[in-house]
């Protein structure tokens, strides 16, 4: 029997994005498909309380601005309910919307290999998102560690002088 306490494979570079739609607020939700045309980074992250959770997504709320540049769209995503998502936002005072991956729950986290069926969590994973819906980069973190947001910035950064050479070689 396979081990289940590990999810599955991540999605990789190169792959579609699968589209989801989750509640952003108890009376709102936010699809991948409404974001498609700007870059979308996807934070996956255990628990909303936590410490190394606070700390990455405070640390991802400073460089916003950042994200910003590249005309990116920052989205956290937990299995977390709304109530609990709308409460650390508004502690930490978080300028990106939380979404509830809570019905059925971390349904959006297996759909992206991510999900860690012992104890009901998604992984500490990060998804870089072109305009397009293709991952463009994607990296999984030890639950006790902050990936920082070097991995995303460098993907943008890629993702753009990508999009510079293509369009001059046009």
């Amino acid at each position: 029997m396979a081990d289940q306490s590990h999810p599955g494979t991540p999605l990789q570079p190169g792959q579609a994005a699968p589209d989801f739609s989750l509640p952003a607020t108890p009376d709102q939700h936010l699809s991948l498909s409404e974001m498609r045309g700007a870059p979308v980074i996807l934070a996956f992250y255990p628990a909303d309380w936590s410490p190394v959770c606070g700390d990455e997504l405070a640390l991802f709320n400073e460089v916003l601005p950042e994200f910003h540049r590249f005309g990116a769209r920052l989205v956290g995503i937990s299995t977390d309910g709304v109530w609990c998502h709308a409460a650390f936002a508004g502690e930490r005072k978080l300028h990106f919307p939380l979404l509830a991956d809570f019905e059925p729950k971390g349904g959006v986290a297996r759909r992206y290999g991510v999900y860690r069926p012992q104890e009901g969590i998604a992984e500490r994973a990060l998804f870089v998102i072109d305009s397009e819906g293709v991952i463009r980069w994607s990296y999984v973190s030890p639950l006790g560690l902050n990936p920082g947001a070097d991995g995303i910035l460098d993907a943008l950064d890629d993702m753009t002088a990508r999009a510079h050479n293509t369009g001059a070689a046009a």
